[in-house]
Protein backbone atom coordinates (compact mmCIF):
# COMPACT_ATOMS: atom_id res chain seq x y z
CA UNK A 1 0.00 0.00 0.00
CA UNK A 2 2.69 2.17 0.90
CA UNK A 3 4.49 1.75 -2.64
CA UNK A 4 2.05 4.60 -3.88
CA UNK A 5 4.27 6.46 -2.78
CA UNK A 6 7.06 5.25 -5.00
CA UNK A 7 4.87 4.93 -7.96
CA UNK A 8 3.81 8.54 -7.62
CA UNK A 9 7.29 10.20 -7.82
CA UNK A 10 7.32 8.84 -11.38
CA UNK A 11 3.83 10.28 -11.91
CA UNK A 12 5.46 14.19 -10.87
CA UNK A 13 8.09 13.55 -13.02
CA UNK A 14 6.35 13.05 -15.79
CA UNK A 15 5.68 17.04 -16.11
CA UNK A 16 8.76 17.77 -16.71
CA UNK A 17 9.42 20.61 -14.46
CA UNK A 18 13.59 19.73 -14.93
CA UNK A 19 16.53 18.69 -13.80
CA UNK A 20 17.09 22.14 -11.56
CA UNK A 21 14.06 21.33 -9.36
CA UNK A 22 15.43 17.39 -9.49
CA UNK A 23 18.96 17.47 -8.33
CA UNK A 24 19.45 16.70 -5.26
CA UNK A 25 15.97 15.62 -4.00
CA UNK A 26 17.43 12.06 -4.30
CA UNK A 27 19.80 12.65 -1.30
CA UNK A 28 17.48 11.90 1.27
CA UNK A 29 17.00 8.58 -0.05
CA UNK A 30 18.47 5.54 2.69
CA UNK A 31 20.32 3.22 0.05
CA UNK A 32 20.43 0.00 0.47
CA UNK A 33 22.35 -3.37 -1.85
CA UNK A 34 19.20 -6.23 -2.30
CA UNK A 35 21.38 -6.92 -5.29
CA UNK A 36 24.71 -8.02 -3.63
CA UNK A 37 26.16 -11.56 -4.38
CA UNK A 38 23.09 -12.68 -6.07
CA UNK A 39 23.66 -15.45 -8.93
CA UNK A 40 21.40 -17.39 -11.29
CA UNK A 41 18.37 -14.17 -11.61
CA UNK A 42 15.98 -14.93 -14.13
CA UNK A 43 16.88 -13.46 -17.48
CA UNK A 44 16.10 -9.59 -18.03
CA UNK A 45 13.25 -8.67 -20.21
CA UNK A 46 11.95 -5.42 -21.61
CA UNK A 47 10.97 -2.43 -19.68
CA UNK A 48 11.56 -2.07 -15.79
CA UNK A 49 10.51 -4.16 -12.60
CA UNK A 50 10.08 -2.70 -9.73
CA UNK A 51 9.79 -4.15 -6.40
CA UNK A 52 8.28 -1.87 -3.62
CA UNK A 53 7.33 -2.94 -0.44
CA UNK A 54 5.64 -1.34 2.60
CA UNK A 55 6.99 -2.16 5.86
CA UNK A 56 5.21 -1.72 9.32
CA UNK A 57 7.84 0.51 10.50
CA UNK A 58 6.14 3.23 12.98
CA UNK A 59 9.11 4.87 14.85
CA UNK A 60 8.45 8.61 13.29
CA UNK A 61 4.69 8.28 14.28
CA UNK A 62 3.78 10.33 16.72
CA UNK A 63 1.73 9.49 20.22
CA UNK A 64 -1.51 11.36 19.05
CA UNK A 65 -1.45 9.58 15.59
CA UNK A 66 -0.70 6.21 16.73
CA UNK A 67 -3.68 6.83 19.03
CA UNK A 68 -6.07 8.79 16.52
CA UNK A 69 -5.37 5.69 13.85
CA UNK A 70 -4.98 2.68 15.77
CA UNK A 71 -1.43 2.43 15.48
CA UNK A 72 -0.02 0.69 18.49
CA UNK A 73 2.00 -2.48 18.94
CA UNK A 74 4.57 -3.28 18.19
CA UNK A 75 6.11 -3.55 14.76
CA UNK A 76 6.29 -6.98 13.21
CA UNK A 77 9.87 -5.42 11.03
CA UNK A 78 8.09 -7.44 8.12
CA UNK A 79 6.86 -6.51 4.79
CA UNK A 80 2.88 -5.50 5.36
CA UNK A 81 2.58 -5.04 1.80
CA UNK A 82 4.45 -6.64 -1.59
CA UNK A 83 3.50 -5.42 -5.03
CA UNK A 84 5.67 -5.56 -8.40
CA UNK A 85 5.79 -2.68 -10.13
CA UNK A 86 6.83 -2.79 -14.24
CA UNK A 87 7.11 0.07 -16.64
CA UNK A 88 6.84 -0.52 -20.09
CA UNK A 89 9.37 -0.38 -22.44
CA UNK A 90 7.91 2.85 -23.49
CA UNK A 91 7.11 4.41 -20.72
CA UNK A 92 3.44 4.65 -21.22
CA UNK A 93 1.85 2.33 -19.11
CA UNK A 94 2.43 0.90 -15.26
CA UNK A 95 1.30 -2.43 -14.22
CA UNK A 96 0.91 -3.13 -10.66
CA UNK A 97 0.76 -6.62 -9.31
CA UNK A 98 -0.25 -7.06 -5.72
CA UNK A 99 1.15 -9.77 -3.88
CA UNK A 100 -0.36 -11.18 -0.61
CA UNK A 101 1.74 -10.96 1.75
CA UNK A 102 0.46 -14.55 3.35
CA UNK A 103 1.64 -16.25 -0.31
CA UNK A 104 3.22 -19.47 0.28
CA UNK A 105 7.19 -18.96 -0.73
CA UNK A 106 10.02 -21.30 -0.78
CA UNK A 107 12.45 -19.48 1.09
CA UNK A 108 16.04 -19.99 -0.52
CA UNK A 109 19.33 -20.66 1.00
CA UNK A 110 20.16 -17.59 2.85
CA UNK A 111 21.90 -16.43 5.72
CA UNK A 112 19.29 -15.34 8.77
CA UNK A 113 20.26 -11.69 9.62
CA UNK A 114 18.77 -11.59 13.28
CA UNK A 115 20.48 -15.07 14.54
CA UNK A 116 23.18 -15.12 12.01
CA UNK A 117 22.61 -18.78 11.54
CA UNK A 118 22.47 -20.37 7.99
CA UNK A 119 18.77 -22.11 6.78
CA UNK A 120 18.24 -24.41 3.90
CA UNK A 121 15.60 -23.59 1.58
CA UNK A 122 12.24 -24.05 3.48
CA UNK A 123 8.60 -22.76 3.01
CA UNK A 124 7.41 -19.49 4.82
CA UNK A 125 4.67 -16.98 4.56
CA UNK A 126 6.07 -14.35 2.16
CA UNK A 127 6.38 -11.42 4.35
CA UNK A 128 8.63 -13.30 6.63
CA UNK A 129 11.39 -13.04 4.09
CA UNK A 130 12.19 -9.45 5.03
CA UNK A 131 12.24 -10.38 8.61
CA UNK A 132 14.67 -13.49 8.08
CA UNK A 133 16.93 -11.68 5.22
CA UNK A 134 16.19 -7.88 4.50
CA UNK A 135 16.04 -6.79 1.12
CA UNK A 136 17.96 -8.77 -0.25
CA UNK A 137 16.26 -11.85 0.80
CA UNK A 138 13.30 -10.74 -0.27
CA UNK A 139 14.17 -9.78 -3.91
CA UNK A 140 15.54 -13.07 -4.17
CA UNK A 141 12.34 -14.85 -2.77
CA UNK A 142 10.39 -12.20 -5.67
CA UNK A 143 12.13 -13.70 -8.43
CA UNK A 144 12.02 -17.10 -7.44
CA UNK A 145 8.41 -17.27 -7.08
CA UNK A 146 7.65 -14.84 -10.12
CA UNK A 147 10.13 -15.77 -12.86
CA UNK A 148 10.88 -11.60 -13.26
CA UNK A 149 14.03 -10.16 -12.87
CA UNK A 150 13.90 -7.56 -10.25
CA UNK A 151 15.75 -4.02 -11.42
CA UNK A 152 14.91 -1.58 -8.63
CA UNK A 153 14.04 -1.67 -5.44
CA UNK A 154 11.90 0.48 -3.05
CA UNK A 155 10.82 0.61 0.50
CA UNK A 156 8.19 2.49 2.13
CA UNK A 157 6.77 3.12 5.87
CA UNK A 158 3.61 4.31 7.90
CA UNK A 159 5.05 8.12 8.46
CA UNK A 160 6.51 8.17 4.20
CA UNK A 161 2.87 7.21 3.61
CA UNK A 162 0.62 9.53 5.62
CA UNK A 163 3.03 12.58 4.83
CA UNK A 164 3.28 11.97 0.93
CA UNK A 165 -0.79 12.14 1.29
CA UNK A 166 -1.02 15.05 3.39
CA UNK A 167 1.43 17.04 0.73
CA UNK A 168 -1.21 16.17 -2.08
CA UNK A 169 -3.87 17.24 -0.38
CA UNK A 170 -5.26 14.50 0.30
CA UNK A 171 -6.76 11.56 -1.90
CA UNK A 172 -10.86 11.50 -3.05
CA UNK A 173 -12.12 7.72 -2.53
CA UNK A 174 -16.32 6.66 -3.47
CA UNK A 175 -17.61 3.90 -1.57
CA UNK A 176 -21.12 2.77 -2.35
CA UNK A 177 -21.34 0.82 1.13
CA UNK A 178 -20.04 1.88 4.70
CA UNK A 179 -16.78 0.47 5.59
CA UNK A 180 -15.78 0.43 9.14
CA UNK A 181 -12.98 -1.55 10.48
CA UNK A 182 -12.54 -1.70 14.21
CA UNK A 183 -9.08 -2.61 13.88
CA UNK A 184 -7.80 0.22 12.37
CA UNK A 185 -11.21 2.72 12.96
CA UNK A 186 -11.66 2.72 9.54
CA UNK A 187 -15.24 4.11 9.96
CA UNK A 188 -16.71 6.24 6.50
CA UNK A 189 -20.26 6.28 5.59
CA UNK A 190 -21.35 5.13 1.91
CA UNK A 191 -20.22 8.40 -0.81
CA UNK A 192 -17.29 10.40 -1.60
CA UNK A 193 -14.67 11.22 1.18
CA UNK A 194 -11.22 13.21 0.95
CA UNK A 195 -9.13 11.48 2.82
CA UNK A 196 -5.89 13.25 4.21
CA UNK A 197 -2.59 10.77 5.27
CA UNK A 198 -3.86 8.82 8.39
CA UNK A 199 -6.99 8.24 6.96
CA UNK A 200 -5.89 7.15 3.90
CA UNK A 201 -3.72 4.71 6.33
CA UNK A 202 -6.98 3.22 7.76
CA UNK A 203 -8.25 2.84 4.25
CA UNK A 204 -5.88 0.66 3.16
CA UNK A 205 -4.61 -1.11 5.85
CA UNK A 206 -8.07 -2.24 6.64
CA UNK A 207 -8.70 -6.02 6.13
CA UNK A 208 -11.76 -7.13 8.68
CA UNK A 209 -14.20 -5.15 6.15
CA UNK A 210 -15.99 -8.20 4.80
CA UNK A 211 -15.23 -11.49 4.21
CA UNK A 212 -13.10 -10.51 1.24
CA UNK A 213 -10.15 -9.96 3.92
CA UNK A 214 -6.74 -9.42 2.07
CA UNK A 215 -8.22 -9.58 -1.10
CA UNK A 216 -10.39 -6.97 -0.76
CA UNK A 217 -7.24 -4.78 1.34
CA UNK A 218 -5.44 -5.11 -1.41
CA UNK A 219 -8.05 -4.31 -4.30
CA UNK A 220 -8.23 -0.93 -1.83
CA UNK A 221 -5.13 0.02 -1.71
CA UNK A 222 -5.16 -0.50 -5.77
CA UNK A 223 -8.29 1.95 -6.06
CA UNK A 224 -6.21 4.62 -3.34
CA UNK A 225 -3.26 4.51 -5.78
CA UNK A 226 -5.08 5.35 -8.88
CA UNK A 227 -7.02 8.31 -6.87
CA UNK A 228 -3.26 9.18 -6.05
CA UNK A 229 -2.26 9.19 -9.36
CA UNK A 230 -5.55 11.40 -10.03
CA UNK A 231 -4.80 13.72 -7.64
CA UNK A 232 -0.90 14.16 -8.48
CA UNK A 233 -1.91 14.24 -12.65
CA UNK A 234 -5.03 16.55 -11.98
CA UNK A 235 -4.05 18.47 -9.34
CA UNK A 236 -1.73 20.98 -9.75
CA UNK A 237 1.45 19.34 -8.31
CA UNK A 238 3.25 19.08 -11.51
CA UNK A 239 2.95 22.23 -13.12
CA UNK A 240 3.96 24.20 -9.63
CA UNK A 241 7.72 23.59 -9.15
CA UNK A 242 7.12 24.73 -5.09
CA UNK A 243 4.58 22.11 -4.77
CA UNK A 244 6.59 19.78 -6.79
CA UNK A 245 9.52 20.13 -4.38
CA UNK A 246 7.66 19.80 -1.23
CA UNK A 247 5.56 16.89 -2.41
CA UNK A 248 8.84 15.09 -3.63
CA UNK A 249 11.04 15.86 -0.80
CA UNK A 250 8.09 14.12 1.76
CA UNK A 251 8.43 11.26 -0.61
CA UNK A 252 11.86 10.34 -0.91
CA UNK A 253 12.67 11.74 3.01
CA UNK A 254 11.76 8.21 4.64
CA UNK A 255 12.30 5.76 1.36
CA UNK A 256 14.69 3.03 0.76
CA UNK A 257 15.96 2.69 -2.26
CA UNK A 258 18.96 0.33 -4.44
CA UNK A 259 22.02 2.03 -5.35
CA UNK A 260 21.12 2.81 -8.99
CA UNK A 261 17.54 4.49 -8.54
CA UNK A 262 18.63 8.28 -8.52
CA UNK A 263 18.61 11.51 -10.31
CA UNK A 264 19.38 10.52 -13.98
CA UNK A 265 16.93 7.54 -13.44
CA UNK A 266 13.95 9.86 -12.35
CA UNK A 267 14.57 11.85 -14.74
CA UNK A 268 14.49 9.62 -17.84
CA UNK A 269 11.35 8.56 -16.17
CA UNK A 270 9.75 12.08 -16.23
CA UNK A 271 10.81 12.52 -19.68
CA UNK A 272 9.51 9.28 -21.47
CA UNK A 273 6.26 9.57 -19.60
CA UNK A 274 4.94 12.92 -19.95
CA UNK A 275 1.17 12.73 -19.52
CA UNK A 276 1.02 9.71 -17.10
CA UNK A 277 -2.54 9.40 -15.98
CA UNK A 278 -4.30 6.85 -14.04
CA UNK A 279 -5.81 5.41 -17.71
CA UNK A 280 -1.78 4.73 -18.49
CA UNK A 281 -1.80 2.37 -15.44
CA UNK A 282 -3.16 -1.04 -14.57
CA UNK A 283 -3.85 -2.88 -11.12
CA UNK A 284 -4.34 -6.60 -10.62
CA UNK A 285 -3.63 -8.98 -7.46
CA UNK A 286 -1.56 -12.55 -8.46
CA UNK A 287 -4.37 -15.21 -9.01
CA UNK A 288 -5.13 -17.59 -6.34
CA UNK A 289 -5.80 -20.99 -6.19
CA UNK A 290 -5.81 -21.81 -2.30
CA UNK A 291 -7.15 -19.08 0.06
CA UNK A 292 -6.54 -20.91 2.96
CA UNK A 293 -3.39 -23.19 2.14
CA UNK A 294 -2.34 -25.03 5.34
CA UNK A 295 1.69 -25.40 5.75
CA UNK A 296 3.09 -27.40 8.95
CA UNK A 297 4.93 -25.24 11.46
CA UNK A 298 3.30 -21.79 9.49
CA UNK A 299 -0.52 -21.99 9.88
CA UNK A 300 -2.86 -20.95 6.37
CA UNK A 301 -1.10 -19.86 3.61
CA UNK A 302 -2.10 -18.19 0.67
CA UNK A 303 -1.10 -20.77 -2.45
CA UNK A 304 -1.41 -18.89 -6.11
CA UNK A 305 -2.80 -20.45 -8.88
CA UNK A 306 0.51 -21.83 -10.92
CA UNK A 307 -0.94 -21.50 -14.27
CA UNK A 308 -3.18 -18.91 -14.33
CA UNK A 309 0.48 -16.50 -12.16
CA UNK A 310 3.18 -17.97 -14.88
CA UNK A 311 0.50 -16.22 -17.70
CA UNK A 312 0.51 -12.60 -16.00
CA UNK A 313 4.29 -13.27 -15.15
CA UNK A 314 5.07 -13.54 -18.70
CA UNK A 315 3.03 -11.15 -19.75
CA UNK A 316 5.03 -8.89 -17.46
CA UNK A 317 8.71 -10.21 -18.99
CA UNK A 318 7.27 -9.60 -22.63
CA UNK A 319 6.02 -5.94 -21.33
CA UNK A 320 2.13 -6.62 -22.63
CA UNK A 321 -0.62 -4.96 -21.29
CA UNK A 322 -2.38 -7.08 -18.24
CA UNK A 323 -5.88 -5.42 -18.64
CA UNK A 324 -8.18 -5.86 -21.58
CA UNK A 325 -8.33 -3.40 -24.45
CA UNK A 326 -11.21 -1.40 -24.61
CA UNK A 327 -13.33 0.10 -27.57
CA UNK A 328 -12.39 3.49 -28.35
CA UNK A 329 -15.83 5.83 -28.04
CA UNK A 330 -15.75 8.83 -29.92
CA UNK A 331 -17.69 11.04 -27.18
CA UNK A 332 -17.25 10.85 -23.20
CA UNK A 333 -19.60 8.54 -21.57
CA UNK A 334 -21.80 10.47 -18.84
CA UNK A 335 -20.61 10.13 -14.99
CA UNK A 336 -21.87 6.88 -13.28
CA UNK A 337 -22.95 6.33 -10.15
CA UNK A 338 -20.55 3.48 -7.99
CA UNK A 339 -23.17 1.11 -6.74
CA UNK A 340 -22.05 -1.77 -4.46
CA UNK A 341 -23.29 -4.78 -6.68
CA UNK A 342 -21.95 -5.54 -10.55
CA UNK A 343 -25.02 -4.55 -12.78
CA UNK A 344 -24.33 -7.47 -14.77
CA UNK A 345 -24.83 -9.97 -11.81
CA UNK A 346 -28.81 -8.45 -10.95
CA UNK A 347 -31.61 -9.91 -12.67
CA UNK A 348 -34.25 -7.50 -13.70
CA UNK A 349 -38.29 -8.64 -14.75
CA UNK A 350 -39.51 -4.77 -15.55
CA UNK A 351 -43.52 -4.13 -15.84
CA UNK A 352 -45.41 -1.16 -17.02
CA UNK A 353 -47.50 0.40 -14.02
CA UNK A 354 -48.67 3.23 -16.20
CA UNK A 355 -51.07 3.51 -19.34
CA UNK A 356 -47.83 4.71 -21.81
CA UNK A 357 -47.49 2.44 -24.48
CA UNK A 358 -44.02 0.93 -24.84
CA UNK A 359 -42.96 2.41 -21.60
CA UNK A 360 -41.63 -1.23 -20.36
CA UNK A 361 -40.00 -1.52 -23.08
CA UNK A 362 -37.99 1.39 -23.03
CA UNK A 363 -36.92 0.71 -19.00
CA UNK A 364 -36.02 -2.71 -20.06
CA UNK A 365 -33.73 -1.29 -22.82
CA UNK A 366 -32.43 1.53 -20.54
CA UNK A 367 -31.45 -0.82 -17.61
CA UNK A 368 -29.88 -3.00 -19.99
CA UNK A 369 -28.02 -0.78 -21.55
CA UNK A 370 -26.49 0.45 -18.26
CA UNK A 371 -25.02 -3.36 -17.48
CA UNK A 372 -28.46 -4.83 -15.90
CA UNK A 373 -29.22 -8.61 -16.82
CA UNK A 374 -33.29 -7.83 -17.71
CA UNK A 375 -35.49 -10.47 -19.05
CA UNK A 376 -35.87 -8.42 -22.26
CA UNK A 377 -39.56 -9.61 -21.90
CA UNK A 378 -41.68 -6.68 -20.42
CA UNK A 379 -45.03 -7.39 -19.00
CA UNK A 380 -47.84 -4.88 -18.13
CA UNK A 381 -48.37 -4.60 -14.54
CA UNK A 382 -52.20 -5.79 -12.61
CA UNK A 383 -54.68 -3.56 -11.26
CA UNK A 384 -54.42 0.39 -11.43
CA UNK A 385 -51.68 2.86 -12.55
CA UNK A 386 -48.63 3.06 -10.50
CA UNK A 387 -47.87 6.32 -9.35
CA UNK A 388 -44.59 6.16 -7.92
CA UNK A 389 -41.89 2.95 -9.61
CA UNK A 390 -41.08 0.11 -7.13
CA UNK A 391 -38.60 -2.23 -6.71
CA UNK A 392 -39.48 -5.33 -4.95
CA UNK A 393 -36.63 -7.76 -4.01
CA UNK A 394 -36.19 -10.98 -1.98
CA UNK A 395 -34.12 -9.67 1.13
CA UNK A 396 -31.21 -12.06 0.36
CA UNK A 397 -30.45 -9.84 -2.53
CA UNK A 398 -31.13 -6.31 -0.34
CA UNK A 399 -27.29 -5.03 -1.46
CA UNK A 400 -28.35 -5.77 -5.57
CA UNK A 401 -31.78 -3.92 -4.62
CA UNK A 402 -30.38 -0.91 -3.41
CA UNK A 403 -28.27 -0.86 -6.84
CA UNK A 404 -30.93 -1.05 -8.94
CA UNK A 405 -32.50 1.24 -6.94
CA UNK A 406 -29.91 3.78 -7.30
CA UNK A 407 -30.22 3.68 -11.47
CA UNK A 408 -33.90 4.01 -11.15
CA UNK A 409 -33.69 7.65 -8.98
CA UNK A 410 -37.25 8.01 -6.52
CA UNK A 411 -37.80 3.95 -6.56
CA UNK A 412 -39.56 2.66 -3.60
CA UNK A 413 -37.93 -0.12 -2.09
CA UNK A 414 -40.21 -3.51 -0.75
CA UNK A 415 -38.95 -6.52 0.54
CA UNK A 416 -40.44 -9.35 -0.38
CA UNK A 417 -39.44 -12.80 1.61
CA UNK A 418 -39.15 -15.69 -1.43
CA UNK A 419 -39.29 -13.74 -4.10
CA UNK A 420 -35.64 -14.99 -5.30
CA UNK A 421 -32.70 -13.89 -7.14
CA UNK A 422 -35.15 -11.90 -9.67
CA UNK A 423 -35.66 -8.70 -8.99
CA UNK A 424 -39.06 -7.41 -10.21
CA UNK A 425 -39.22 -3.47 -11.22
CA UNK A 426 -42.59 -1.68 -11.77
CA UNK A 427 -42.29 1.37 -13.82
CA UNK A 428 -44.44 4.32 -12.16
CA UNK A 429 -45.60 7.96 -13.52
CA UNK A 430 -42.79 9.49 -11.60
CA UNK A 431 -40.62 7.26 -14.10
CA UNK A 432 -38.27 10.21 -15.55
CA UNK A 433 -35.01 8.05 -16.87
CA UNK A 434 -32.19 5.49 -15.99
CA UNK A 435 -29.22 6.94 -14.09
CA UNK A 436 -25.68 5.34 -15.56
CA UNK A 437 -23.97 3.16 -12.88
CA UNK A 438 -20.91 0.81 -12.26
CA UNK A 439 -19.77 -1.08 -9.62
CA UNK A 440 -16.64 -0.01 -7.70
CA UNK A 441 -14.47 -2.99 -9.78
CA UNK A 442 -15.74 -1.84 -13.09
CA UNK A 443 -13.97 -3.37 -15.97
CA UNK A 444 -13.10 -6.37 -13.84
CA UNK A 445 -14.84 -9.54 -14.48
CA UNK A 446 -13.19 -11.16 -11.43
CA UNK A 447 -11.40 -10.50 -8.36
CA UNK A 448 -8.02 -11.42 -10.20
CA UNK A 449 -8.31 -9.62 -13.51
CA UNK A 450 -6.54 -6.65 -14.31
CA UNK A 451 -8.34 -3.43 -13.95
CA UNK A 452 -7.07 0.32 -15.83
CA UNK A 453 -7.02 3.31 -13.31
CA UNK A 454 -9.45 5.33 -14.70
CA UNK A 455 -12.15 2.80 -13.94
CA UNK A 456 -11.68 2.35 -10.04
CA UNK A 457 -11.41 5.98 -9.31
CA UNK A 458 -14.42 7.95 -8.66
CA UNK A 459 -16.82 9.13 -11.60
Amino acid sequence: MRMATALSVTVLLAGGIGHAVVTGLDTGITRVDPFKDMKNRPQGGHGMNVLVVGTDGRDRITPEERTRYRLGGAPCHCTDTVMLVHISEDRERASVVSLPRDSYAEMPEHTDLTSGNKHHAHPVKLNAAYAEGGPGLTVRTVESMTGVKIDHYLELDFASFMRTVDAVGGVQICTSRPLKDANTGLDLPAGTHELNGGQALQYVRSRHIDGAADIGRMQRQQRFMAALIERMSSGGVLLNPVRFREVATTMLSSVRADEEFGTDQLLALAKAMHGFTPASSEFVSVPIGDMSFPVKGIGSTVKWDAARAQKLFQSLREDRPLAPARPATSAKAPAAVVVDVAPRTIRVQVYNGTRTDGLGRKVDDALRGTGFDTTRTPLTGAGREQARTLVEYDPRWDRSAKSLAAALPGAELRPVPGRGGTLRVTVGADYKGVTAVRAEETGRTGPFEAVTGDRVVCP
